[in-house]
């Protein structure tokens, strides 16, 4: 075929390219389809790249109306693919979006909201109490110096009274604190009489753990120091607090006890739940549960915070947050609130 032939044949097979490949775009319905086209008319093994390989035979004219023509047609349907994509994305996006129509009018889906777990919710409950009768809240450190948890308490390094609370010491002079009492001295240290305050918080103890005893657990420690303070405010102060807590039909019942840092000293009973204080199984058929300790403030502790014992005398006393739980839901095992387990935490809810 001589050069003119052979260019006359590669214009009109451009032409049937751009008229066959604008009929094609235009007639596809899909994404992927409109893909297969753009593959078919303008990828490196297409009609159009077959038809430009008869450039080597044409002269440099011929060769610049080819590439012109080619250009052209290859733009036109560049142009017809970017046209018939948009319209086949828009109206995929239509149908998506009609597919997925969201009915803003339907209930929304329920998600699980957390809420307190039943011992700090006993834990904030008290606090609120002793804030509504005027105390003031002070956080004391967790680790803390055994002159503070021990010796300033009247607890002397060779006391026998310290077995009780066998601890986990970090170095020789400080250790993991046993009981929130520390507070006390911090207190009294800072303040000056008259004093209302308590001290919650975690307090930490080397024991064997059984169904009513932690090594770790919560306490609220409480300290009123001014002057005439007697055993009967003590004791007005802590029936108040366990009936507004557990309700006023509870008898509360104060014994003789011994402790270094409070003297007189005393234990606090509650009336058991389940027998009203007849004597039962719960209560080891005495009718009382134990809550915690109490007592006037020894004299020696009052100094040791630099008030003079002769001017003020004040009580302290030391509940557990824990035990509160375990009565008012009736929890035979203190071990449960540790636990983390779902199925028991959510009776509480």
């Amino acid at each position: 075929m001589t050069d003119d032939g052979a260019m006359a044949d590669a214009l009109a097979r451009l032409e049937d390219l751009r008229a066959g490949a604008i009929a094609t775009i235009s007639g596809t319905d899909s994404s992927a389809g409109l893909e297969e086209a753009r593959i078919r008319f303008t990828g490196k093994k297409s009609d159009l790249t077959a038809i430009m390989r008869v450039m080597g035979t044409l002269s440099p004219e011929d060769r610049k109306t080819l590439g012109a023509a080619a250009n052209s047609v290859k733009g036109a349907i560049e142009q017809a693919l970017e046209s018939r994509g948009a319209e086949l994305r828009a109206r995929e996006l239509e149908d998506r979006l009609e597919r997925e129509r969201l009915d803003v009018t339907l209930p929304g889906t329920p998600y699980a909201i957390g809420y307190r777990h039943p011992a700090m919710r006993t834990m904030r409950e008290l606090i609120r109490i002793f804030e509504q009768m005027g105390y003031s809240v002070y956080e004391g450190p967790e680790v803390e110096w055994d002159l503070y948890n021990f010796q300033l308490l009247n607890f002397p390094p060779d006391h026998p009274s310290r077995d009780l609370q066998d601890t986990f010491y970090v170095t020789d002079d400080m250790l993991l604190r046993t009981q929130t009492s520390p507070g006390q001295l911090r207190i009294m240290k800072e303040q000056r009489p008259p004093i209302r305050s308590i001290v919650p918080g975690m307090v930490y103890r080397d024991e064997a753990e059984d169904a009513t005893h932690l090594s770790e657990f919560f306490q609220i420690e409480g300290l009123a120091v001014d002057t005439n303070i007697t055993l009967g405010d003590l004791k007005g102060t802590l029936t108040e607090v366990v009936q507004r807590f557990f309700g006023r039909e509870r008898g509360v019942r104060f014994r003789p006890h011994y402790f270094p840092f409070t003297e007189p000293s005393a234990e606090i009973d509650i009336s058991c739940f389940a027998c009203g204080g007849a004597g039962c199984r719960s209560c080891g058929g005495e009718g009382w549960l134990e809550l915690g300790g109490a007592g006037m403030v020894h004299p020696v502790v009052l100094q040791n915070g630099g008030i003079d014992p002769d001017e003020y005398s004040g009580f302290a006393f030391g509940i557990g947050p824990d035990r509160f739980t375990m009565m008012r839901g009736h929890i035979t095992d203190v071990r449960l609130l540790r636990h983390g387990d779902l199925r028991f935490l959510r009776q509480f809810n």
